[in-house]
């Protein structure tokens, strides 16, 4: 990665270059795709899947032993043991974009992909989102579209390559391979598939379920570098004043209320500390909760579900299948608190141990519920900042879906809002501040930012 890619990146992000289509052309093509009547998903009994059963472990997995399994999980904890489900997908898949000039201005060829877990069907995806499984052909479907432009790209022309994690509440050490590949010459824009520029993509952002989840997190991974001073027309308040300065505060720079290393320090600390030992048991050892034809389910139901699908799809590498979804019992919240400090927007990050994470603790949203009436016993002025709903201070308010392809109507609501005043400026234990540049560096190893935080990060990039 250059300076010249970041200013590219950059520039198809600030909105002055050409695009390829207008916003409406854009909103034309979403609503003429075709909807339900190309798709159905059907929640059915467990014994009605095909390829699929309860080993005798009591897992539930596949019969080619490949694409994804349900297991138990086991956590052993200071205050005792934790049992739950988990879904083992021990692949590495692609979640890339295709990036090509267009009349001067980088664009990303984005695909309206059907998940069997979206609300509404169809969400903006990238251009190539597959497991490994699924791109060499283990269901015997038609081939993965643009594939071979990331298994086979020369390195000079991959401008983001990073392993990333996903949720490690659901996952079992998941991590996907984030990519951004820079294309030149004829590249088909195939059906379904769109060309768009950052800008407009950061737009498309602030609606609730369009840019899906495996979207976003490739998008924050692009390093960004705005222009401090806003440009002629552009948003300017001291709020994206702070944020576009943000971008250019990172490692030793005296503007910034932590170094680096610093963060870096706390979130080692926080790994060393939390000893839990966690491992895959058989499904049948799992505790507190019960498996009926129909569902696999936490008794209190505050937690997930585990159901059957059968899917009909036309357009997809495979017209129909079955499959287990992952169901949360309610929208999650996943919310930066920011603060300006001397002139720089400042985020305060909280460490989040989730026992699916390769390394157990990653930086998270300051704050994350599981349910609006969850009450985790916030620090001081926690509750008073989430209670703020002045438009000048919630920058950002949206509902995004998570990954479709795994869970089934799995939805986050996910807020940026600006906390300057109400929270002082030495962080509560087990958080820290850090400037936006210092995140841009952080997300560019895996690691580091949990998929929600990614999320979050995306959504600032949309702010100036």
């Amino acid at each position: 990665m250059t300076g010249r890619d970041a200013a590219r990146f950059t520039g198809s992000a600030s909105g002055h270059g050409t695009s390829q289509s207008t916003d409406d052309e854009i909103w034309e093509w979403w609503e003429a795709l075709p909807r339900e009547d190309a798709f159905e998903v059907a929640p059915i009994p467990f014994d009605r899947m095909r390829g699929w059963g309860f080993d005798d472990k009591g897992n539930l997995v596949h019969d080619s032993g490949r694409f994804f399994s349900i297991e138990g999980l086991r956590i052993d904890t200071d205050d005792g043991v934790i049992t739950q489900p988990i879904i083992d997908q021990p692949e590495v898949g692609i979640l890339g974009f295709l990036m090509k000039d267009i009349g001067g201005t980088p664009h990303f060829l984005m695909q309206a992909k059907f998940e069997p877990g979206n609300l509404n069907v169809r969400q903006l995806s990238p251009t190539v989102q597959a497991t490994r499984s699924n791109y060499i052909g283990v269901h015997n479907g038609r081939a993965t579209p643009y594939v071979e432009h990331f298994r086979s790209a020369p390195r000079e022309r991959v401008l983001v390559d990073v392993l990333q994690s996903e949720q490690g509440e659901w996952f079992w050490r998941k991590r996907n391979r984030n990519m951004v590949v820079e294309v030149e010459g004829d590249v088909e824009e195939r059906e379904g598939f769109r060309w768009l520029t950052l800008a407009q993509i950061n737009r498309l952002m602030a609606t609730d379920d369009v840019i899906n989840m495996d979207a976003r997190t490739v998008l924050a991974c692009l390093p960004l570098a705005p222009a401090e001073e806003p440009g002629p027309g552009e948003p300017d308040d001291a709020f994206v004043r702070a944020l576009r300065r943000s971008y250019h505060v990172k490692d030793d720079d005296p503007a910034a209320a932590n170094t680096l290393a610093g963060i870096v320090g706390l979130l080692t600390d926080v790994k060393v500390a939390c000893t839990r030992d966690r491992r895959l048991v058989p499904l049948t050892e799992v505790e507190g909760w019960s498996v009926t034809d129909e569902e696999i389910v936490d008794d209190a139901r505050r937690e997930f579900r585990v159901m059957a699908v059968d899917v009909r799809a036309e357009g997809r590498e495979v017209g129909r299948w079955t499959q287990p979804l992952l169901e949360p019992h309610d929208v999650h919240t996943a919310v930066f608190l920011t603060k300006d400090i001397g002139g720089v927007l400042h985020v305060l990050l909280a460490t989040r141990a989730e026992p699916g994470l390769a390394d157990m603790v990653e930086f998270g949203p300051t704050v994350r519920l599981r349910s609006p009436e969850e009450d985790p016993g916030l620090p001081e002025g926690f509750a008073e900042a989430l209670a703020l709903d002045d438009p000048e201070r919630v920058r950002r308010d949206v509902v995004l879906s998570e990954e479709g392809g795994r869970f089934r109507a799995a939805r986050t609501r996910y807020r940026v809002i600006d906390a300057g005043g109400i929270l002082p400026d030495r962080a509560p234990e087990g958080h820290c501040w850090a400037t936006v540049g210092q995140l841009t560096e952080l997300v560019r190893h895996g690691g580091y930012l949990t998929i929600e935080a990614r999320t979050l990060l995306a959504c600032l990039h949309g702010l100036w």
